[in-house]
C-alpha cells in the first residue's frame, strides 16, 4: 500500500483539465443493463470507482471495455441478477444496480453497499421508492431482494431526513423507465449528476421530464435502446483545484469546467474576496492571502455540496478569522477535523458544526485519509503546509480523482508516493 508524500510551499500554476464525473459516470453505466443493445459512454475518468463497477457489470453479464476514455457496454453472457457483496461492498454506488436490473429482469438480488465511512447513509428511501412501484422487498443475510411480476407507474415522496437522495433518486427513475405507467418522483435530488443519467436515459428512449427540479416525471416505455453519451466535467474535482490555487497562492487556468454547477462555491468564494475569471467553459484563480473567513452550510444542490465541505475547512483553516461550518447532509462527516488540528490548524467539533479559528499557517505531518473528500482536503493542507505530509490510506483518493498526482505536479506540486 502506497502513502503520498507532500512538500508543501510551492505556489501552483499553469492550465489543468477536469476530467468526467464519477458521481455521473457510475449511475449512467449502471443503467446499461437496461438495454441488451451496444452502449459508448465517453469522457469516463479512469478511478478506481470506475473499474469496480465495470467489473460489476462484467459479473452481472455484461461486456465491458474500457479504453482511452471509453466505455463500450455491450450484451455478454444471459444477465445475473445478482450482485454480490465482494464487489458492492467496495463501493456505495454500486447499489444503482437495483433499479436497473428490477426494471429489466424485474428481479434483483444486490449486496447492502459500503464505500466511505462518513456516518450513516441507509438504503431506505431506494427501497421506499421501488416498493411504491411494485417490488417485493426482503433483507436477507446483508442482502436485499426485490422481485415483481410487473412494475407500475407511481406518485412518491423521496424526501428523507437530511433531504432528497442522489442514489435513491437515480435508482427509482431506472426502475420506473420500463414500468407501465407514469411515475411521478417529489422531492427528486436535482443535481448535475442526476441530470446527466436522465439525458442518457431519453437518449435510450425513456420519456422523462423534470430533472434537474424537486418533480422528476416518468412515462414507461416498453423498451430501451443502446445510446452514446458522453460524461459531464466533474464538479467536485473542479472545486478542488480551484482550492488548490487558492491555498497556495498559485494562479492556474482550470479546463472542462461547468461554471453553472459550481454556483454555491463561487458564491461563498466571492464572499471571501477570491479572484475568480471564467470564459468559454474556464476558470482562472488567482490565490490571494488576503481571504477572509465565511460560515458555510452544507445543503442539497444547488446548495453548497457536502462534497465540498472537507476542502474548503481546509482552506479555512488557513484564512484570518472565525468561520463555522455546519454539515446538514451527513453530520458525522468530520473525521479530518483531527488530522487537520495534528498540522496545526485550530478547529473545534460542536456537532453538526465545525468552528475554524485561522491560523497563519500549517506543518507538514503523518496523517491518515478516512474518506474521499477527506483524502482531498488533507493533499490542500499539505499542499499548504510547511515541511513534508504524509498521508496514508491513499486508495481513498483513487476513488474519485484521475491522476490527481500528474495534475497537481504539472502545476508545480512536490508530490510523489512510496510504499507504506
Amino acid at each position: 500500500m502506497d502513502k503520498l508524500i507532500i512538500e508543501g510551499g510551492a505556489k501552483l500554476k499553469g492550465e489543468v483539465t477536469v476530467s468526467g464525473a464519477k458521481n455521473a459516470v457510475l449511475p449512467i453505466l449502471a443503467a446499461t443493463l437496461l438495454t441488451d443493445e451496444p452502449c459508448l459512454i465517453k469522457n469516463v475518468p479512469n478511478l478506481r470507482d470506475t473499474n469496480s463497477m465495470l467489473k460489476l457489470l462484467r459479473s452481472l453479464g455484461k461486456s465491458a471495455e474500457f479504453d482511452k476514455g471509453k466505455v463500450m457496454v455491450s450484451k455478454g453472457r444471459e444477465t445475473n441478477y445478482i450482485a454480490e457483496y465482494k464487489l458492492v461492498s467496495t463501493m456505495r454506488a454500486s447499489f444503482c444496480v437495483l433499479g436497473p436490473l428490477l426494471g429489466k429482469l424485474r428481479r434483483a438480488k444486490v449486496s447492502l453497499p459500503g464505500g466511505c465511512v462518513i456516518g450513516a447513509r441507509p438504503v431506505d428511501l431506494h427501497l421506499k421508492g421501488v416498493k411504491a412501484l411494485g417490488a417485493d422487498i426482503n433483507i436477507d443475510a446483508g442482502y436485499v431482494e426485490a422481485k415483481a411480476k410487473r412494475l407500475h407507474g407511481a406518485y412518491l415522496y423521496l424526501g428523507g431526513v437530511y433531504g432528497s437522495s442522489v442514489l435513491a433518486t437515480d435508482n427509482v427513475m431506472m426502475a420506473a423507465v420500463l414500468a407501465d405507467g407514469k411515475t411521478v418522483i417529489e422531492s427528486a435530488a436535482c443535481e448535475p449528476e442526476v441530470v446527466d443519467l436522465a439525458e442518457f436515459l431519453i437518449k435510450m428512449g425513456a420519456k422523462i421530464k423534470g430533472q434537474g427540479t424537486p418533480i422528476i416525471e416518468i412515462e414507461g416505455v416498453k423498451h430501451l435502446r443502446g445510446a452514446i453519451h458522453s460524461i459531464i466535467p466533474d464538479r467536485i474535482e473542479a472545486g478542488t483545484l480551484i482550492l488548490a490555487s487558492l491555498i497556495t497562492g498559485g494562479d492556474i487556468l482550470i479546463k472542462n469546467v461547468q461554471i453553472r454547477h459550481l454556483g454555491a462555491l463561487i458564491d461563498k468564494l466571492d464572499e471571501a474576496g477570491a479572484h475568480l475569471g471564467h470564459s468559454d467553459g474556464a476558470l482562472r484563480v488567482k490565490g490571494n492571502r488576503r481571504l477572509k473567513a465565511v460560515n458555510i452550510t452544507t445543503l442539497p444542490y444547488p446548495g453548497f455540496p457536502t462534497d465540498m465541505q472537507a476542502q474548503m475547512m481546509s482552506l479555512m483553516s488557513v484564512t484570518r478569522g472565525i468561520s463555522v461550518i455546519t454539515e446538514k447532509i451527513y453530520p458525522d462527516r468530520f473525521m479530518h477535523v483531527s488530522e487537520l488540528n495534528r498540522m496545526g490548524a485550530h478547529i473545534q467539533r460542536e456537532g453538526p458544526h465545525a468552528i475554524v479559528e485561522g491560523t497563519k499557517s500549517l506543518s507538514g505531518a503523518p496523517v491518515m485519509a478516512s474518506d474521499l473528500r477527506a483524502s482531498a482536503c488533507l493533499v490542500l493542507a499539505g499542499l499548504a503546509a510547511r515541511g513534508k505530509t504524509s498521508i496514508s490510506r491513499i486508495y481513498h483518493l483513487e476513488r474519485g480523482y484521475e491522476n490527481i498526482e500528474k495534475k497537481l505536479i504539472n502545476l508545480g506540486a512536490k508530490v510523489w508516493r512510496e510504499k507504506e
